[in-house]
């Protein structure tokens, strides 16, 4: 919130002033007084402060666990929870090696009014401290504050299954906040054994051109997992196969225009350490030893009939 605060001192106190974005904003709540008449552009309410009080009947203790959200003023000459404790304080959050700040996902206040007034003070609070992105990570049993930071600026930056990243880009000119990740990437393991027989599986989903296609394992890699490790994780999951990772053999590199996204394939050669398959029936209708020969041509007359 943009705010502008002008204070009418006695002679005696003209020191104390105030910064227009609150730079000074956290002492305001340990003092016992403050200047006699606070008025603050864009509040219709006209409030006096002279002196601050705490709930009755709270100790000490309670008093610490409470902290300033819970302090009560005077406001027009009653006794109000006062509104800038509890919605101008600055959002959770810490710096990135950026100078951007990430917002605290799990301190989130849940009032959607709340957090509309927080985050605007938040912004106008980091644009004063010459930050540079914000990154707004919002759960999904938060999603009522989405619309709340989209009213205010920000941009959806991607989604997962548990949660929306936005981010809000704060110096003038175009944001330099790295893009969503535009690739996914997929592994195969090309299991061949001492017999010179090839591991292969048939899908039980897929599309109706490649059912009953008898193909290597194939699967993508999980968050944070290295691409050989992958390889060995998808053939065990499908096959039951324990496998030693050898080396890269291919790779390619295709645009899935429906997803707007680019894929990257990588298939492995593994070495089998076992021999009894073990198949997972949520994702696999069959697997087998298959000789390299018969599989190279089952996957060469596959090819030509895509072709026609």
């Amino acid at each position: 919130m943009e705010c502008s605060c002008s204070s009418l001192l006695s002679s005696n106190s003209m020191e104390t002033i105030y910064s227009t974005q609150f730079s000074s904003f956290k002492p305001l709540f340990d003092l016992k007084s403050i200047p006699k008449l606070t008025s603050f552009k864009g509040i219709s309410a006209k409030a006096s402060y002279d002196t601050c009080v705490r709930k009755k009947g709270l100790s000490s203790i309670d008093e610490q666990k409470l902290g300033a959200a819970d302090l009560v003023y005077h406001v027009n000459g009653k006794i109000n929870p006062s509104y800038l404790t509890r919605d101008l304080r600055i959002l959770d959050g810490f710096d990135d090696e950026y100078g951007g700040v990430i917002v605290d996902s799990e301190r989130l206040p849940a009032n959607p009014n709340v957090f509309a007034s927080m985050l605007r003070f938040s912004v106008s609070h980091w644009k004063a401290k010459e930050k540079k992105g914000i990154w707004l990570k919002l759960p999904v049993e938060k999603s009522d504050l989405v619309p709340v930071a989209v009213k205010q600026g920000f941009e959806y930056h991607h989604a997962e299954k548990g949660y929306v990243m936005l981010t809000y880009w704060l110096p003038e000119g175009p944001s330099m906040l790295p893009a969503n990740a535009s690739h996914q990437v997929g592994v195969g393991g090309f299991v061949v054994n001492d017999k010179n027989e090839v591991l292969v599986v048939q899908e039980k989903h897929c599309a109706p051109s490649f059912v009953g296609l008898w193909k290597i394992p194939t699967g993508f890699i999980d968050e944070s997992e290295e691409i050989y490790a992958g390889a060995v994780r998808e053939v065990k999951e499908e096959t039951g196969i324990d496998t030693e990772f050898l080396e890269v053999v291919a790779f390619r590199h295709v645009h899935n225009v429906a997803f707007e996204k680019s894929d990257l394939f990588f298939i492995c050669m593994l070495k089998p350490l076992s021999t009894r398959i073990i198949v997972d029936v949520h994702e696999i209708q069959a697997a087998k030893w298959m000789p390299l020969i018969e599989f190279v041509e089952n996957l060469s007359n596959k090819i030509l009939c895509l072709r026609k």
